[in-house]
């Protein structure tokens, strides 16, 4: 698992073309009792069914819904639920066309299988890419289904389908008064070719999408009801807990006191893995106080792919990455730069850096792990791609894909986490576990090994150079971004072609500058990096609309009205700026005094994230040195929505985020290791300090964007200007607690 081989496309184009071979728990759901629409195939014409060439992802009706006899729906989802609303929306459209209520659905996640495909051909639910990408094939798998329950309802009334129509949960012949509930019909149903010439509901028609539904998890969770993967259990398993090595690349050598280990309660076995040791007993606290009680020696591996240099720091790295020199690769030209620099009447230059941070979800990291006895190796594991986390446990345990059952329990965090990761992850240690014991594993990471373990946002630094005219006008900009993306990291890198992931944020932006250039400089990451929420625009619309008001500043420009300038050919974009301005009362840049006597500035950022467009406004004061965010107003345009409750929630959640890293996260290295091993040395955004969020949802007709991580990328920057204008001085660094504020209260 070191070895770090990047998960390339060919796992994407084969292994997740595999059949999902069905077990006697298998995903068909039989054991509820159900009448089961389109699902009451014996398992061998099943598997056959969804190995045929012909599948087309998000067509098969009985792949996704089940009708039950009172019915209710259990909808198989393609996409994971970590806290965004996906099962609710998905609810939502499904159940539009279907005409169920969303309320009477209960969603689950689907396992691995061809169905599932709905992201460009492979799954994976991070991106925001969710519901823009499956929007339109849900709606007619809900169409098809409904269809289906018409035809069976006509043969069972002896009518025309043309007599026929739905009201939610039943099928209505109005002319004779009759009415047939769903769960009457759905075996008769199943029977029925899947309906593939299907009309959907004109949006003026629409129940449910557009509407506020409320989310379907939200009392489970409320109740402690809802099942995560560290809550799960099944007969006969052990729990394990694991030490890693300090410094990745460390292995086990001599264990000083495994005899006194071995004899602590409950203690069943002691293993030496890749990296660590593992200590399996009858209960999880008592592996882990008995795994930490281990005295170990780690020595280096010759030879371990990605292992972190005993010398590495994120001071030394952050320095190689501010002395890259030259002008890289180019992403995005436009114009003449050079021309235009050499030719302005002044010339504005900053460079910009933002550190690692850790994904740090709330729910720490596990795995359970069963070997079957007809061989088969079933897996209850968080995940954001069960194909690809199908094919590598496939790998690792040596057997047939097929072979491997995932389960993808709800997420307790998001985040970009569970990504695979390769050392990142606990499922190969439970899977070797499990073989060596013969038993059921739980493995559960300790929050300590999860911060040493976790794959990091990457670090990166900026050098920009801007070009006014006379009037102060921007006419040119360059960017040089230095570091690595994580899309590189993991899909693989072209040396002669920059990754996009490294560069979103500073590339592709709407202002009318006319000669643009942004470009890469790879730089190797010693870290193992990975997603993070937004991804690169985390911090790239940090560097760039920070700049922006350096640029609006050099120029005489006050940066709301520049903004406004440069966006006259881009109307989209222009009324989301006013109507962010709108919703915040009317911009004021300030610094100005508030009703209760501070000294306030407000900052404004524009980005542009996964589809969507976001404006937002930031208002701050400084007090004793730190900074107070009071309001911050968000301005969203996703194109067309499904729940506006959703997006509001996923905003206020993304502020907080995005405010937390702004403000105080931070991983530090020191000689190879992290300094941070739990909150105490990583803190992240108390409720106390957490703004008051005000949304406004702009619906311009433009294609669905995303959700889940669009509401992010503008809050750093936003903060970061009005810190500027109150502390005087330009803020080119996060995170911002970094600062030396003191004495410049207001």
């Amino acid at each position: 698992m070191n070895e770090m081989t990047p998960i390339a496309s060919e796992i994407m184009s084969s292994e997740l073309g595999k059949p999902f071979k069905l077990s006697r728990r298998g995903f068909l759901g039989a054991s509820l009792g159900a009448l089961v629409l389109g699902v009451t195939l014996p398992a061998g014409r099943a598997r056959a069914q969804a190995a045929a060439a012909t599948i087309t992802p998000g067509t098969r009706v009985a792949a996704f819904l089940e009708i039950r006899p009172d019915s209710t729906v259990l909808f198989r989802s393609a996409f994971i639920e970590g806290g965004q609303g996906i099962f609710t929306a998905m609810a939502q459209i499904v159940g539009e066309e279907l005409d169920v209520d969303p309320a009477n659905f209960v969603v689950e996640g689907a396992p691995p299988g061809p169905d599932y495909l709905l992201t460009g051909g492979g799954r994976f639910t991070g991106g925001s890419m969710s519901v823009r990408m499956s929007y339109e094939t849900m709606r007619r798998l809900g169409a098809s289904a409904r269809q289906m329950l018409l035809q069976a309802a006509a043969a069972q009334l002896g009518v025309p389908v043309s007599e026929l129509s739905t009201e939610p949960g039943r099928v209505v012949h109005a002319a004779s008064g009759r009415t047939i509930p769903y769960g009457e019909i759905a075996d008769a149903a199943a029977g029925l070719p899947v309906a593939t010439e299907v009309a959907l509901r004109d949006r003026a028609d629409f129940r449910w999408i557009g509407k506020p539904v409320e989310r379907l998890d939200v009392r489970d969770k409320s109740t402690g009801k809802a099942q995560y993967a560290i809550d799960l259990k099944v007969d006969g398993m052990l729990y394990a807990a694991v030490q890693h090595s300090p410094r990745l690349g460390g292995e086990p050598g001599a264990l000083r006191n495994e005899a006194d280990v071995r004899g602590m309660p409950g203690v069943h076995s002691i293993h030496r893995l890749q990296g660590a040791v593992a200590v399996v007993a009858n209960s999880w606290w008592r592996a882990r106080m008995a795994v930490e009680a281990l005295q170990v020696t780690w020595t280096d591996a010759v030879g371990t792919a990605h292992a972190m240099p005993a010398d590495f720091s994120t001071e030394a790295h952050m320095a190689k990455l501010k002395a890259a020199t030259g002008n890289g690769v180019a992403y995005e030209t436009e114009g003449d730069v050079q021309s235009a620099l050499t030719s302005a009447a002044r010339v504005v230059e900053a460079a910009y850096d933002a550190p690692y941070l850790v994904h740090g979800q709330l729910e720490p990291p596990s795995a359970l792990a069963r070997w079957n006895e007809d061989g088969s190796l079933e897996l209850w594991i968080p995940n954001q791609a069960p194909e690809m986390f199908q094919a590598e446990a496939a790998k690792l345990a040596g057997i047939a894909p097929e072979k491997v059952i995932i389960h993808s329990p709800m997420l307790g965090g998001f985040f970009g986490r569970h990504f695979l990761y390769q050392t990142a992850n606990p499922f190969p240690q439970a899977i070797q576990l499990a073989k060596a014991v013969r038993r059921p594993i739980k493995l559960i990471w300790s929050r300590e090994e999860e911060f040493l373990r976790d794959a990091l946002r990457p670090m990166a630094a900026v050098r920009f150079r801007a070009g006014l005219d006379g009037n102060g006008m921007p006419i040119a900009l360059a960017a040089v971004a230095a570091g690595e993306g994580p899309t590189g990291r993991w899909f693989g890198r072209q040396p002669d072609k920059v990754d996009s992931s490294a560069v979103e944020g500073i590339a592709g932006k709407v202002y009318a500058i006319p000669n643009r250039r942004v470009a890469q400089i790879h730089v190797d990451d010693p870290a193992i990096i990975g997603f993070w929420r937004s991804v690169g625009h985390s911090m790239n619309d940090f560097f760039y609309e920070t700049f922006f008001d350096e640029m609006a500043d050099a120029g005489q420009q006050d940066p709301y009205e520049l903004r406004h300038r440069l966006l006259a050919e881009s109307p989209r974009h222009r009324t989301l700026l006013e109507a962010v301005a709108e919703l915040s009362g009317g911009w004021k840049r300030g610094p100005f005094t508030a009703e209760d006597g501070t000294r306030r500035a407000r900052g404004v950022a524009m980005a542009s994230p996964f589809g969507s467009e976001v404006a937002t406004i930031a208002e701050v004061s400084l007090r004793q040195g730190e900074i107070i965010v009071h309001d911050v107003w968000v301005a969203i345009d996703p194109g067309s929505i499904v729940n506006p409750a959703i997006i509001e929630a996923q905003v206020n959640s993304a502020v907080a985020l995005g405010l937390s890293s702004a403000l105080l996260e931070e991983v530090v290295y020191v000689d190879g290791v992290p300094q941070a091993r739990n909150y105490d040395g990583y803190p992240i955004l108390t409720p106390d300090r957490m703004p008051r969020v005000h949304v406004r949802i702009v619906e311009s007709g433009a294609p669905m964007g995303g959700i889940g991580e669009p509401g992010l990328p503008g809050v750093p920057p936003a903060v970061a200007n009005a810190v500027s204008v109150l502390a005087g001085k330009r803020v080119r660094s996060l995170p911002l607690s970094k600062l030396d504020l003191k004495g410049v209260d207001g």
